[in-house]
């Protein structure tokens, strides 16, 4: 069993212009148990960068998702990002069994089917930004004219909040997800969201319609602070993350043009650019032996998915991108409960996206040097503050 004495390291970044993970992460895996880390507060974690190791530490009854238990790991200078894990309904703060319970309510609004169900709204809205994009000119910023408006959309309609008020539900989602943002400015955030839902939840309530929070409102296994937890945690979730996953796969296509018009890009974009790298902190409850490392109870630790998807010893090289891999055991959603709820939506929206955009606008090529895109490595996640593009 390796030992824990040894001096923690920086945390690792990606580098500027990159769209590979840090480079230290094929060191981190190559070394004989874990490695310990400092935060940007001064804590420090155990870092989990091998493909086996991420999916025990993600399916260990012993370690838990819940951010009240002493040790758990913050990735801001302050407090936790995001901070609404004491919101009722921020379910993916909760272990099982109460993590189950509102699992269970939710599973039905994103199977395979309802999501297939969704696939003509999910067109139209594409079809919609690119004749915009088209009437506009030659050129534009296609993170602010299209791969962020298109999950914004889709999570409006699905949730039924109305799409003139995204620009308010985008800003403040970004200080949640930011590491700079102070812990006054992500505590007012997370409220004024919340007061927001718990407007548009009463609204609801008099007047439901055919969307997933009228849906949930007739759940009574929920309260309605749980379904406004809910909604805060689906509408975070539902547009970041889905937008830096249709701007970067946009660049690795890009960059790999044999590639255009392969659904199976999507997939290995997923697994390639994992973009929730630092999303699934944890800390132990009990002690645990993770990677022949003896992690003790109350010590933070960082699964960190884009290492994992990386590991030579999961994937053939797979420093490649290569959608003609047939591996597709990637944790780019999670493993085991936690794993994310969204994700068909997800794979549904980026393919769309992908398709549509290089059948109408074949020649489409980047503006600037892929070194010279403003890659943003500032939040939990990954991805672009920008993508000019012109055709």
């Amino acid at each position: 069993m390796a030992t824990a004495d040894a001096i923690p390291i920086e945390f690792p970044r990606r580098q500027p212009g990159r769209l590979s993970p840090p480079a230290e992460y094929a060191g981190l895996r190559s070394q004989e148990g874990l490695v310990k880390s400092s935060l940007p507060n001064g804590s420090t974690v155990w870092l989990v960068t091998r493909h086996e190791d991420v999916r025990n530490v993600l399916t260990d009854p012993r370690i838990s998702s819940n951010p009240l238990h002493e040790g758990f790991p913050s990735m801001g200078k302050n407090g936790t990002v995001p901070p609404p894990d004491q919101v009722p309904g921020w379910f993916v703060a909760y272990d099982p069994p109460e993590h189950g319970r509102f699992r269970k309510a939710l599973i039905p609004e994103f199977t395979v089917r309802r999501i297939k169900e969704m696939q003509p709204a999910i067109q139209r809205i594409v079809d919609k930004l690119i004749d915009a994009l088209l009437e506009g000119g030659n050129s534009a910023d296609l993170v602010s004219q299209f791969a962020l408006p298109v999950p914004s959309l889709v999570i409006c309609e699905l949730l039924g909040v109305p799409y003139s008020d995204h620009e308010y539900f985008e800003s403040r989602t970004r200080v949640l997800v930011t590491f700079t943002s102070t812990d006054e400015q992500r505590e007012s955030a997370a409220k004024e969201l919340i007061t927001y839902l718990t407007k548009l939840i009463s609204i609801k309530h008099k007047f439901p319609g055919n969307d997933l929070i009228s849906g949930l409102l007739k759940n009574e296994t929920l309260t309605a602070q749980e379904v406004s937890g809910i909604a805060l945690l689906l509408l975070i979730a539902g547009h970041e993350t889905t937008a830096n996953n249709i701007a970067l796969g946009v660049v690795m296509l890009l960059l790999n043009r044999e590639w255009i018009g392969d659904p199976r890009a999507v997939e290995e974009a997923l697994r390639y650019l994992s973009v929730a790298d630092r999303v699934a902190l944890r800390v132990a409850v009990e002690d645990a032996e993770i990677g022949g490392q003896l992690i003790k109870a109350g010590e933070g630790i960082v699964p960190l998915g884009a290492a994992a998807n990386h590991d030579e010893n999961a994937f053939e090289r797979a420093d490649q991108f290569d959608p003609g891999r047939t591996a597709r055991h990637h944790v780019a959603f999670g493993y085991g409960v936690h794993q994310c709820l969204g994700q068909h939506l997800v794979r549904s929206e980026m393919g769309i996206a992908y398709r549509t955009l290089f059948e109408r606008i074949p020649t489409l090529r980047l503006a600037v040097p892929p070194e010279e895109l403003p890659f943003k490595d500032e939040g939990i996640l990954f991805g672009l503050h920008e993508l000019p593009v012109t055709w």
